[in-house]
């Protein structure tokens, strides 16, 4: 067993499910009146199937905060909170996506979530959306990007950063003594050792993709130490547990991130949606029929509701909202 725990949904009805939710938002909201309460306990009492139905959103919500996972209540916000344009119509399919989600998605949860986000127990971590620079005691500089997650491991030895996730740009410091410790970049997929430079390392699925603004970085890859490489500034690779992969020029905007802006040059709609998902919560969608379109500008990552809201007066597209949390871009209707 791998520890989960589950809560079977109970046999209901879709519109008891429906009319569960509508209640738990309506309470989460913190603004009932004692007429509201009247008639919510009606409605329990009405039916055993009523009863059942909040019993279970009771108990899949609590799980939910109770491991920090917050889908379900920013999800719940985001359907009390449509903005004007929103219709009745978007409400009523919000409030069917949390049904799905607390009756069916969210109805067994697994212990071993609680640790496949490293950033619940790193050193340094970002939430989604956040891009943050701190300064190391030896006055390197790290600059995390979204959802991102480094240990700090300074021993009389060496400096080594282990990124557990995402992405950061390093600038290393020589506040070290008159003998510094080399100073080491660890991923899932190897090391980056640099020789007084400026470099950013990203962490993805299957390698690790380095770019080198300033002076050198040597790469060792885990499993093959003998194919070790060194880049230079202007380069950029990636490389997996057993090699150096081809080397490219670095890109004009590859540093963008770290000013919270997002450039695209000519780039394929799906692939900048991809990049712009990492930087808000929830699922953010693109349409296949609408996935080769190419787009070129510059895009400020703090408001991606502004970013896709832009979109649609550049292109045919449109964005439909399923809450916040659930986004869609595809063609524009004629």
């Amino acid at each position: 067993m791998d520890g989960a725990v589950k809560f079977a949904p109970p046999n209901v009805a879709p519109e008891v499910a429906h009319r569960a939710v509508e209640w738990w938002l309506d309470l989460s909201s913190g603004s009932v009146t004692p007429s509201q309460r009247a008639a919510f306990d009606a409605w329990r009492a009405a039916h055993a199937d009523h009863e059942r139905a909040w019993q279970h959103i009771q108990a899949v919500s609590g799980r939910f905060q109770s491991i920090g996972d917050s889908a379900a209540a920013n999800a719940a916000r985001s359907a009390l909170t449509l903005p004007a344009r929103d219709t009745r119509r978007s409400r009523r399919a919000g409030i069917k996506a949390l049904a799905v989600l607390l009756f069916a998605g969210g109805a067994t949860w697994s212990a071993r979530h609680r640790s496949a986000w490293p950033g619940w127990t790193s050193d340094l971590h970002t939430a989604t959306g956040e891009v943050r620079t701190v300064t190391l005691a030896d006055g390197t500089t790290l600059t995390l990007d979204t959802a991102s997650a480094v240990d700090v491991r300074f021993t009389q030895d060496e400096r080594r950063v282990v990124l557990r996730s995402g992405a950061i740009m390093v600038a290393t410091g020589h506040r070290d003594g008159l003998a510094p410790r080399p100073f080491v970049v660890q991923t899932a997929q190897g090391t980056a050792t640099p020789i007084g430079t400026r470099f950013s390392v990203r962490q993805a699925q299957d390698a690790t993709r380095l770019a080198v603004f300033e002076g050198a970085v040597r790469v060792v890859p885990d499993a093959a130490p003998s194919a070790a490489q060194m880049l230079r500034a202007g380069e950029r690779a990636q490389f997996t547990t057993n090699a150096v992969l081809q080397r490219e020029p670095v890109a004009s905007d590859a540093a963008a991130w770290t000013k919270g802006i997002l450039v695209a040059s000519n780039m394929r709609l799906g692939d900048f949606l991809d990049e712009l998902s990492r930087y808000r919560e929830g699922l953010l969608r693109c349409d296949p029929r609408v996935a080769s379109l190419r787009l070129s500008g510059t895009y400020l990552l703090a408001d991606t509701d502004l970013v896709l809201e832009t979109l649609t007066r550049a292109m045919p597209l449109r964005v439909d909202y399923l809450t916040r949390y659930w986004v869609t871009v595809g063609p524009a209707r004629t």
